[in-house]
């Protein structure tokens, strides 16, 4: 899976949610480091990015399986082989943990574990058929660190987090690994005072961070890695 290699031969990754943020930065870094990038946003700004990036995009949802079938087929029929997944996703409603209702629940579950379910089913005999491959699911940190600021995504992704452990055991004979990135605060979104004095770095991550963190675990760097969920939370106690 490395990133070497002339315009046939090179690395192809699926960047979901990649219009702006964490998303569009991890885009931005695996095609600078020679992937070719399939990318998806619920806006048009992931086809415009592909489109700066000489990759490919279509405006589609996460939540929605038809389009992650239209964006895991295009990808293959464009560069034909797959190398890589990031499966980033958008916020789950904030409220009150007994206050949120199951309606809110629901969507959290669908935006927060099922995607990644789903994508799974859709890539991995691709990436099995060549030869193995890398997915990262960038979740947060309150899948470790549990805060009733986040009570849906806290609880939903730490489900996440089992499932990566056990997809991580079932394929990695096959060569495909499974890990997360679990980011604290990021420059991203405002980041209040209060939330700001608990971070032992001083600031929230900048966006380029966590598509650092991406990077290495979607390449041949981190081949013996899987399974795993890596904080980048500038130390959150």
């Amino acid at each position: 899976m490395s990133a070497s290699g002339g315009s046939t031969s090179a690395p192809v990754a699926i960047v979901t949610a990649a219009g702006r943020g964490m998303g569009a930065a991890c885009a931005q870094l695996l095609a600078e480091r020679g992937y070719r990038v399939a990318l998806m946003s619920r806006s048009a700004e992931a086809r415009e990015l592909a489109g700066r990036l000489g990759g490919w995009g279509i405006r589609g949802s996460v939540t929605e399986p038809d389009d992650l079938a239209r964006l895991v087929e295009g990808a293959l029929d464009r560069f034909g082989r797959l190398d890589g997944v990031v499966n980033n996703t958008g916020h789950a409603a904030r409220g009150g943990l007994l206050d949120l209702d199951d309606a809110a629940w629901h969507d959290g579950l669908e935006l927060l574990l099922l995607n990644v379910v789903r994508m799974s089913r859709l890539v991995t005999p691709i990436l099995k058929a060549g030869g193995g491959g890398s997915i990262v699911n960038i979740s947060t940190f309150g899948a470790k660190q549990p805060t009733d600021a986040f009570p849906i995504s806290s609880a939903i992704r730490a489900g996440l987090g089992a499932f990566t452990r056990m997809y991580a055991a079932r394929y990695a004979a096959d060569g495909i690994r499974m890990n997360d990135v679990l980011p604290g605060y990021v420059d991203s979104y405002p980041v209040d005072e209060a939330a700001l004095a608990t971070i032992p770095a001083g600031r929230p991550a900048r966006t380029r961070e966590v598509a650092e963190a991406v990077a290495f675990l979607i390449s041949d760097a981190s081949s013996y890695v899987t399974g795993e969920s890596l904080l980048v939370d500038g130390g959150l106690p």
